[in-house]
């Protein structure tokens, strides 16, 4: 019997010892730090997800999910350093493949991986406060969420170059943090050192574009947060704000 492809959906090389990575995917409290966002029902999901449907091999430092074709994996590559990997059985894919198909769950794991790996770099027991928000234009002409926003020229900088845009009332700064087909990080200096994720869906079936927006923060007090989150509601339901089927719904879609 020929042997079932795999390929690697997602990865991420973290300033961070292997054990340490791999407790990130298994203490809850962790978990809550980078998967998903602020919502009632996280821990559940949390539990769904990462316990009570995995298969866990620790000695090898993997997890697989049953019922789905995916596995995480954690390698040590000595200097305290690891690569955290999402493989998916079942295809030969490239990376780039998968990083420029549009699909929700596929562009969700991408997104959590970032965040797993932005938080063991820079904020390893630092809490967050996280803003997702997703939908469609209501107009075929809209612009994806990332030109929206005016990022074509930050797109196309290297990761690590630093960046400076004005949106949602707010000047934003940072670092590129990553850039794939679809997806846009940006670390954001005034939001405690935090991370914006913006997943550019593309027109599909006749559906207009939209997609969904990743913001976490740090630091901000329920003032400066409910503030935050006001402003950015607004700035993304005057853009995006038709909540048919076809935008990831929570961390579980």
């Amino acid at each position: 019997m020929s042997p079932v492809p795999e390929s690697v959906l997602v990865e991420v090389t973290v300033s961070a010892s292997a054990d340490d990575a791999w407790d990130a995917l298994r203490d809850p409290a962790r978990i809550a730090q980078w998967f998903g966002w602020d919502a009632d029902t996280l821990p559940g999901e949390i539990a769904y997800i990462f316990h009570d449907h995995t298969q866990v091999d620790a000695p090898r430092r993997t997890l697989t999910f049953v019922g789905m074709p995916d596995r995480f994996e954690v390698e040590d590559i000595g200097d305290g350093k690891a690569v955290v990997r999402l493989v998916r059985s079942g295809s030969a894919r490239t990376q780039t493949d998968w990083e420029g198909l549009y699909d929700d769950m596929i562009q969700g794991w991408i997104t959590f991986v970032q965040q797993l790996g932005f938080a063991l770099d820079r904020h390893r027991d630092d809490r967050r406060r996280t803003l997702y928000l997703s939908g469609l234009a209501d107009t075929l002409q809209a612009a994806r969420p990332s030109a929206a926003m005016g990022l074509d020229t930050i797109r196309a900088a290297a990761p690590g170059s630093h960046y400076a845009v004005e949106a949602a009332g707010e000047r934003l700064s940072g670092e590129v943090r990553f850039v794939t087909a679809l997806q846009t990080g940006l670390t954001v200096d005034g939001w405690g050192d935090g991370l914006l994720v913006l997943v550019d869906r593309p027109s599909i079936d006749g559906q207009p574009v939209g997609g969904w927006a990743v913001l976490t923060t740090y630091g901000l007090d329920d003032d400066a947060f409910d503030a935050f989150q006001a402003r950015w509601n607004e700035w993304w339901t005057t853009r995006y704000p038709d909540e048919r089927p076809g935008c990831m719904e929570g961390p579980e879609s």
